[in-house]
């Protein structure tokens, strides 16, 4: 069974509006040719694109031997953060999800949350209220400084935090360019854009260096995850090496900041639709807060809030698609996979596909109330033994978050729809809301 392809010519033709935003395109060919097809982007170079949950699981899970990460993580991601858990294949993959996991064990990361929630409430307390505001930045911002207090406690100055972050940023918008551009990137290495990006990135680990040495002098205990990290040990009882270990943090700063603030955003936006749903959260929060004083049995009475933002997440996954590549030849389903095929599995379809969901663009977060599994078609951090490790923290995180937003504001939406803005991860576009104090 051959898999329908979009020529060379047709990517060509679409690629300014690929460039901009290529999940229509994707839409518009899934819907013309059904949950599998390619793209020949030259040079011989196929893209397959799946929607079909099924296949998802299969790569994801019930064969995930046979298919490893690409070269955009590896490889072209890699340049810019070097190779730690989220860039590594293979034996280098298994050997350092073994050191790093309990290092995001929910008992562990109990401790870090009063570190959490006071970060969160500084970030809160910077937006101005019943003023129509661009609500990204913010989210943006607190989510760094959630993952740096998380990190380094406060041995990281706040001049250090702003340059990490802003070539933190800069790094995954260059790499979209590559990405999406692939027929001009000589001209990115013969421009020098590319050689500037890695100085920025060189400069980057030259400020955490120092702030782990500075650690390592110190001979203090600070209880967070730098302390976690360098206190880890291998099977043979040595540490991680010191590049190794900047190669892990600036995984850390890239994966965990931009997918948290994304969802933060497009949650806020979705609850501006829905003030019904800010007044359950609103309940549930005053009721949690009575009865729970620990901050993680807080975190876990709050379950229709975790709710909102699992619904959230189906609509506008940060991960947006995942790709793979098959090691040895495979079929599945009367299709052939010829060995070294690149598969880009879209998650963003997956959550929307009217096979999976019952009414699949509505935002019902009781979907997600236990009645129904969910988990052979819903990957928000994605599935099987890759499954994101900071999918806890993550989520022990927004959940913090949204607690407090909504026992401060009333928020209200000041644009007529959830603009996107595909790129590495999934950003919402001019998410302009309002305010309103209680």
């Amino acid at each position: 069974m051959k898999i329908p392809t979009v020529s060379m010519f047709g990517y060509l033709r679409n690629a300014g509006r690929i460039l901009k935003n290529p999940l229509p395109f994707h839409h518009e060919n899934f819907e013309k040719y059904g949950d599998i097809f390619q793209v020949h982007i030259g040079f011989g170079k196929k893209i397959i694109f799946v929607r079909d949950a099924e296949l998802a699981e299969y790569v994801l899970q019930k064969n995930q031997k046979n298919y490893q990460k690409s070269e955009i993580q590896t490889k072209q991601l890699a340049k810019y953060v070097g190779h730690g858990l989220l860039t590594a294949n293979g034996k280098h993959w298994a050997k350092q999800r073994k050191l790093i996991q309990p290092a995001f064990h929910k008992s562990f990361l109990a401790g870090l949350l009063d570190a959490v929630q006071k970060a969160i409430n500084t970030e809160i307390e910077r937006i101005p209220p019943n003023k129509k505001i661009d609500v990204f930045p913010i989210f943006n911002d607190l989510a760094f400084q959630t993952v740096v207090k998380s990190l380094f406690s406060s041995a990281a100055s706040q001049e250090e935090i702003n340059r990490l972050q802003f070539i933190t940023e800069a790094a995954q918008k260059m790499l979209v360019k590559e990405l999406r551009q692939p027929f001009i990137r000589w001209w990115f290495y013969l421009g020098g854009s590319i050689k500037k990006h890695l100085d920025l990135t060189r400069e980057a680990r030259h400020i955490l260096e120092n702030i782990v040495e500075e650690r390592k002098r110190s001979n203090q205990k600070h209880g967070d995850l730098l302390d976690m990290l360098l206190e880890a040990r291998y099977e043979d009882g040595k540490p991680m090496e010191k590049e190794q270990l900047i190669d892990e943090i600036l995984i850390l700063f890239t994966a965990g900041h931009e997918t948290t603030s994304n969802a933060l955003s497009f949650i806020c936006q979705l609850l501006a639709q829905h003030p019904e749903t800010q007044t359950r959260i609103l309940e549930e929060v005053k009721l949690a807060k009575k009865d729970n004083s620990r901050m993680m049995e807080f975190v876990t009475s709050c379950k229709f809030t975790q709710q909102v933002i699992e619904e959230s997440m189906r609509l506008y996954p940060p991960a947006y698609f995942i790709d793979r590549v098959n090691i040895e030849a495979d079929d599945f389903k009367r299709i052939d996979f010829p060995k070294n095929s690149s598969i880009l599995l879209s998650c963003f379809e997956i959550h929307r596909h009217k096979d999976y969901w019952e009414d699949p663009e509505k935002f019902n977060p009781d979907r997600f109330s236990g009645k129904e599994n969910h988990s052979s078609h819903y990957f928000p951090f994605g599935a099987g033994p890759r499954k994101c490790i900071g999918n806890n923290f993550a989520m022990f995180e927004m959940i913090l978050t949204i607690a407090e937003v909504v026992s401060r504001f009333q928020i209200d939406l000041k644009s007529d729809a959830i603009e996107l803005k595909p790129l590495i991860t999934l950003k919402p576009e001019n998410a302009f809301l309002k305010f309103s104090p209680r």
